[in-house]
C-alpha cells in the first residue's frame, strides 16, 4: 500500500495504530474463525511441522494440500470445505513433485478443482525465493492473491536470513506470516529437526504460531521403511483432548495406515516381552522409563487388548 508523497528526507509512510477500548472490543462481532483442516489448523492461522530429514515432511505437505484444496481428509484430520492453496518448495524438483502428486490423486480418486493448488517449484524458477527479504515478499504478494493456505516447504531454504539460533534474525519472516495472517491467510511453514530432535534454530518462532507439529522416528524405525513417523502435537491453541493425543502414521502401498501412538508402544512392548526380554532390556531397548514399560505390559494384558 501507498501512502500520500512524502516530502524529501521525510520518514515513509505508514499506517497509523489503531487502539480500541475493552467495551468497544466486546461489543464488536467477529466473524466465527473457521477451520481450514480441522482440529488444527484454523483460517488466518500460523503453523509448523517439523521433523528430521528424510521422514516424510514434504509427503505430509502435499496430503494436506491435497485434502485442503478438495474438502477431504488426510490422516486423522479432515477439511471442511474447499480452499486454494499456494506451495513454496525450495527443495524438491519439479519432476519429483509431479510424481507424488500424481500418486496422491490416483490413491485420493477425487481431483484438485482447476487452480486450487498452485506451485514455485525451486528449479522452475530463475533465482531462489527468500521470504527473509522484503523484495521477495512485495514479488510474491501477487501470487497469493485468492489463497486460503501458503505452504512453506522448507524454512531453511525460503528464508536465508542469517544464522539460525538468532531469534531477531527470523523477524522479517515472522513480519511476512503475521502480514498473511491479515490478510486473511493461512501459512503452514515445514522445518528440519535439529541434531536433537527439537526444531533446528530460535525456538522464537513458535511465540506466534498456532500448532506445532513434530514428526518423530517410532523406537522400532527403520531407515527403508520410508515415511513412517509419530505426530506429536508440541504446541495445540485451541484443541486438546482425544484430537491433541499422538498417533503413528505410515505411507504404504494402499496409503496411510494410521494407529494411536499408546497402541503402537504396547505392541512393541509386548513384542519384545515375548521375545524373552526383561523389563528392564526392553527399556533400554525403546529408550524409555521402566515405568513406561510396566504400564504398557499392563494395558496389553487387558481383555480385549491384543
Amino acid at each position: 500500500m501507498s501512502g500520500p508523497a512524502q516530502a524529501t528526507g521525510a520518514a515513509p509512510w505508514r499506517p497509523a495504530l489503531v487502539l480500541i477500548s475493552v467495551e468497544e472490543l466486546l461489543a464488536t462481532e467477529f466473524p466465527p474463525r473457521e477451520m481450514v483442516l480441522s482440529p488444527w489448523l484454523p483460517s488466518k492461522g500460523l503453523a509448523m511441522i517439523y521433523g528430521r530429514r528424510g521422514l516424510g515432511k514434504t509427503h505430509v505437505a502435499l496430503g494436506i494440500a491435497w485434502a485442503v484444496a478438495t474438502g477431504g481428509s488426510f490422516l486423522r484430520w479432515t477439511a471442511p470445505r474447499q480452499r486454494r492453496v499456494v506451495i513454496l518448495d525450495g527443495e524438491m524438483p519439479g519432476e519429483a513433485l509431479k510424481a507424488r502428486l500424481a500418486e496422491i490423486s490416483a490413491k485420493a480418486g477425487v481431483a484438485v478443482p482447476e487452480g486450487f493448488i498452485r506451485l514455485a517449484a525451486a528449479d522452475l524458477q530463475e533465482r531462489s525465493i527468500n521470504l527473509a527479504e522484503e523484495a521477495d515478499q512485495r514479488e510474491l504478494e501477487p501470487h497469493l492473491a485468492g489463497a486460503d493456505l501458503v505452504i512453506v516447504d522448507n524454512i531453511s531454504t525460503l528464508a536465508a536470513y542469517g544464522r539460525e539460533n538468532e531469534a531477531e534474525s527470523w523477524l522479517p519472516v515472522q513480519t511476512w506470516a503475521l502480514g498473511q495472517r491479515r490478510a486473511g491467510r493461512t501459512v503452514l511453514f515445514l522445518h528440519h529437526a535439529g541434531k536433537g530432535g527439537a526444531q533446528r534454530g530460535t525456538s522464537r518462532r513458535e511465540d506466534v504460531l498456532d500448532t506445532v507439529i513434530a514428526l518423530r522416528e517410532p523406537p522400532d524405525y527403520q531407515q527403508a521403511e520410508g515415511a513412517r513417523f509419530a505426530v506429536h502435537f508440541e504446541k495445540a491453541r485451541g484443541f486438546h483432548g482425544k484430537a491433541a493425543e499422538p498417533f503413528e502414521a505410515a505411507l504404504g502401498e494402499a496409503g496411510w495406515v494410521m494407529r494411536d501412538a499408546v497402541d503402537a508402544e504396547v505392541e512393541r512392548v509386548m513384542a519384545l516381552r515375548a521375545e524373552g526380554l526383561s523389563v528392564r532390556e526392553v527399556a533400554e531397548e525403546l529408550g524409555v522409563a521402566r515405568s513406561r514399560v510396566e504400564r504398557a505390559i499392563k494395558r496389553g494384558a487387558e481383555p480385549g487388548s491384543q
